[in-house]
C-alpha cells in the first residue's frame, strides 16, 4: 500500500508507532517540511533532503542524507553499508530504547545547518561502460537482446557488462551470456531480486 503522508506511515507501522510519532513530531518542530520518498517520511529544507524515517522489523531509525558531514554530533551515528554509502548516515532504535529530544535535536539541527549552507557529499561520477567483446558479438546475432539491453539503465548496463567480462574463460562468458539474455529481454538487473531484501 501506498502511503500519502508521514501519518499513513506511522499508522502502517503499528509495532513502532509512538516512537515514529516522536521522531517525526520532533522533526516537525524545526524549518523541515514533511514529504513522502520512496514509500517513507522525508524531511526536507527548499526541496533538499536533510532527514528521513524507516521502519524495519527489528528496528527503526533516522535517516540524514548528508550525515557524513556532521561534526559536532557523531556519537550516535552508524553507516548502514560501511565501505558503500558515503553520504547517508542513521541513528538506529530498537523496541524499548529511550528516544531523548534533547539528544537528537542538536543532530537534526547540524543537519539543517548544513543545508542552509549548501554543504553536501556529491555522487561520484558512475564508472564507465567497458562492453566485451563476447556481448557485443551476440547482439549482431540477435538485435531484440541488443534492443533490450539499451533499454536498460546505464548500472544495469554495467552489472551485466561486468560479469561477463569478470569470467576468466571464453566458455563461461560464452556461458553467463546465454544465462543472462531472458533477463535482459525482460528488462530485469543481475541483482534486482537482492535489492528489496
Amino acid at each position: 500500500m501506498a502511503v500519502k503522508n508521514a501519518e499513513e506511515y506511522i499508522a502502517v507501522h503499528s509495532k513502532w508507532e509512538n516512537e515514529l510519532r516522536q521522531l517525526h513530531e520532533l522533526i516537525m518542530t524545526t524549518d523541515l517540511k514533511s514529504e513522502i520518498k520512496w514509500g517513507a517520511p522525508v524531511y526536507t529544507l527548499e526541496g533538499k533532503n536533510v532527514v528521513g524515517l524507516g521502519a524495519f522489523k527489528n528496528h527503526f531509525g533516522i535517516w540524514f542524507f548528508n550525515g557524513a558531514l556532521l561534526k559536532e554530533n557523531t556519537a550516535m551515528l552508524v553507516n548502514a553499508q560501511e565501505g558503500k554509502t558515503k553520504a547517508l548516515r542513521q541513528i538506529r532504535f530498537e523496541k524499548k530504547e529511550e528516544i531523548k529530544n534533547s539528544v537528537l535535536l542538536p543532530y537534526i539541527k547540524e543537519a539543517i545547518q548544513n543545508q542552509r549552507e549548501g554543504k553536501e557529499i556529491k555522487p561520484v561520477p558512475k564508472k564507465k561502460l567497458v562492453m566485451p567483446q563476447e556481448l557485443t558479438a551476440a547482439f549482431k546475432s540477435d538485435n531484440d537482446l541488443e534492443k533490450s539491453f539499451k533499454k536498460l539503465t546505464p548500472g544495469k548496463q554495467r552489472e551485466y557488462a561486468d560479469y561477463i567480462s569478470q569470467a576468466k574463460r571464453e566458455a563461461t562468458k560464452l556461458s553467463r551470456i546465454s544465462k543472462i539474455t531472458p533477463m535482459i529481454k525482460n528488462g530485469v538487473g543481475l541483482h534486482d531480486k537482492y535489492k528489496n531484501c
